[in-house]
């Protein structure tokens, strides 16, 4: 048990010098792996009671957004939730975002979202510091790189599966801050340091700590997403 608990230490703590200036299946599939084996032995140590809030062994996780509070008094409030779903424990998480404060301009750019790592709002959204990047790759690869959501009406509602990161071991992003940017994504394509950091995505208008929830607020933002894609049935 001790050696098991050293090793899971030092490969969750090491970062892994596998960036890259493109993405390399190969080492993809090296980092699915470690990632996978180091899961696996740090949830051997751990007991489910620790992640699951229900009998069917599903986690639901909630991050209540609100503007940056270091915003100026004319920019954008963006408001809303950020939920998760992830059956414990090897399961694909699953989530649902229901922001709204955007223009309602027809034509826009989309708004890129991102998971940062630190989940610190004491100085608005700039303290949550850089993107959660546990394997030292490059953006958009790294596991809360969301990519970039178009608002219609002034709303962002997406529900998004088969996403990279997790609520489980030692690569939760339980209390980590989920990010909402003014500016578009650029994918890791903007030819600058930036880029593949952050996706050169720009200034952040709100945010919002990732914390265990029960399934009620998922059912409930299911139900939205349903009811306003039946009442817009031409969108």
């Amino acid at each position: 048990m001790y050696q098991s608990f050293c090793l899971i230490a030092f490969l969750a703590l090491s970062p892994l010098d596998i960036a890259g200036d493109e993405g390399n299946s190969t080492e993809d599939e090296q980092l699915k792996d470690i990632k996978q084996k180091v899961n696996d032995l740090w949830l051997n140590l751990l007991p489910p009671q620790a992640f699951m809030t229900g009998r069917d062994r599903t986690v639901y996780a909630a991050c209540e957004l609100r503007p940056s509070s270091n915003l100026e008094a004319d920019e954008l409030t963006v408001t809303g939730q950020v939920l998760f779903k992830q059956i414990y424990p090897h399961g694909n998480l699953e989530s649902v975002f229901l922001l709204e404060g955007f223009p309602t301009i027809d034509s826009q750019s989309g708004r890129a979202i991102h998971i940062h790592k630190l989940g610190d709002l004491s100085e608005g959204c700039d303290s949550t510091g850089g993107h959660y990047n546990p394997f030292n790759v490059n953006h958009p690869r790294h596991p809360g790189d969301f990519g970039n959501f178009v608002p219609v009406d002034g709303k962002i509602r997406k529900r998004k599966g088969n996403l990279q990161a997790t609520l489980f071991g030692p690569y939760s992003v339980l209390g980590r801050s989920v990010v909402v940017h003014k500016q578009e994504d650029d994918l890791g394509k903007g030819n600058n340091p930036a880029s593949l950091e952050n996706g050169n995505a720009g200034k952040r208008l709100g945010c919002c700590v990732i914390g265990i929830s029960s399934s009620n607020l998922w059912e409930k933002a299911v139900q939205t997403l349903q009811m306003e894609k039946t009442s817009r049935p031409f969108r």
